[in-house]
């Protein structure tokens, strides 16, 4: 039968679902949270509706379409997708084997407004610990966030340089932080530097000095998630075939992710195309 992970409970995402479970896939999606559809007041502009419908019960009735047709849905926060003789999607609770994974989780970096950050971007400023920690070997560096998907950054970096700094920016940190892993609230004022970063200086005038800092604010979204798979990206836009496919075998990805119209019309199709190819890519492997 083989089997399906996808990542997202948008209309990317469950339309993909719908494709895949049809064809007799096991499929299991998960997200973690309605996104910016879900904050939709009304949608009057997709087939099929006479009267106007809200973004959450949009989501809603996809899912219980996806549900009936007897896809998995999970509530779980993605950190990362590995490859171990076959694709691994890695969660804070658990390991998803899979033959096959469509990323579907929208496009939502956040872009922390901090003196200095734009212009450290690619010279000390990373999007990916898997990417880019060895650039970083034996070094001191930071990751920007405070939730699950920092500290799994962070324990990603541990194993490379000489020490990491969770900075959360004014933010609580979740509550579980390893003891190797020094944390810092405190408010960020700049990070600075000459040609390249090297340090964060805070808003009480304290600072530390860095070689880099991994930006990890929020959740994964699709681009960071394709980022740590080596597959190619231009910017935080993932790079597709027609097919939906990315450049790393059996990895597919559709919706906002991958540029374009921001539509809901758009995120549907191209989750059926990413689904149907899905089918195929495991049917003949």
């Amino acid at each position: 039968m083989g089997n399906v992970i996808i990542v997202g409970t948008g209309p990317a995402g469950i339309s993909a679902a719908l494709y895949t479970v049809r064809a007799g896939i096991n499929t299991t999606v998960i997200g973690n949270g309605a996104g910016a559809l879900g904050k939709a007041e009304k949608i009057e502009n997709y087939y099929g509706f006479s009267a106007p419908v809200t973004g959450r019960q949009l989501i809603e009735d996809g899912i219980a379409q996806a549900k009936r047709l007897g896809a998995k849905i999970l509530t779980d926060e993605v950190v990362g997708i590995g490859y171990v003789n076959k694709l691994i999607v890695k969660t804070i609770n658990y390991e998803y084997p899979a033959d096959c994974v469509i990323l579907a989780t929208g496009s939502s970096r956040q872009f922390p407004k901090i003196k200095g950050f734009s212009e450290y971007e690619g010279r000390g400023i990373s999007y990916c610990a898997v990417c880019d920690s060895y650039f970083y070997k034996g070094k001191d560096v930071a990751v920007l966030g405070c939730c699950e998907y920092a500290l799994a950054e962070a324990m990603e970096l541990i194993h490379v340089v000489r020490s990491v700094t969770l900075i959360t920016n004014g933010a609580a940190p979740i509550s579980k932080i390893p003891p190797e892993i020094k944390v810092i609230t405190t408010e960020i004022q700049q990070i600075a530097g000459n040609e390249f970063v090297e340090k964060v200086i805070f808003k009480d005038d304290s600072e530390i000095m860095v070689s880099g800092v991994f930006v990890a604010i929020g959740i994964a979204g699709s681009g960071d998630l394709a980022k740590k798979m080596g597959a190619e990206v231009n910017g935080n836009t993932i790079v597709v075939d027609n097919h939906m496919a990315t450049s790393i075998p059996g990895l597919y990805a559709a919706g906002d992710c991958t540029g374009g119209m921001q539509q809901i019309a758009k995120a549907v199709y191209e989750g059926a195309a990413a689904g149907t190819e899905a089918v195929k890519y495991i049917r003949n492997n």
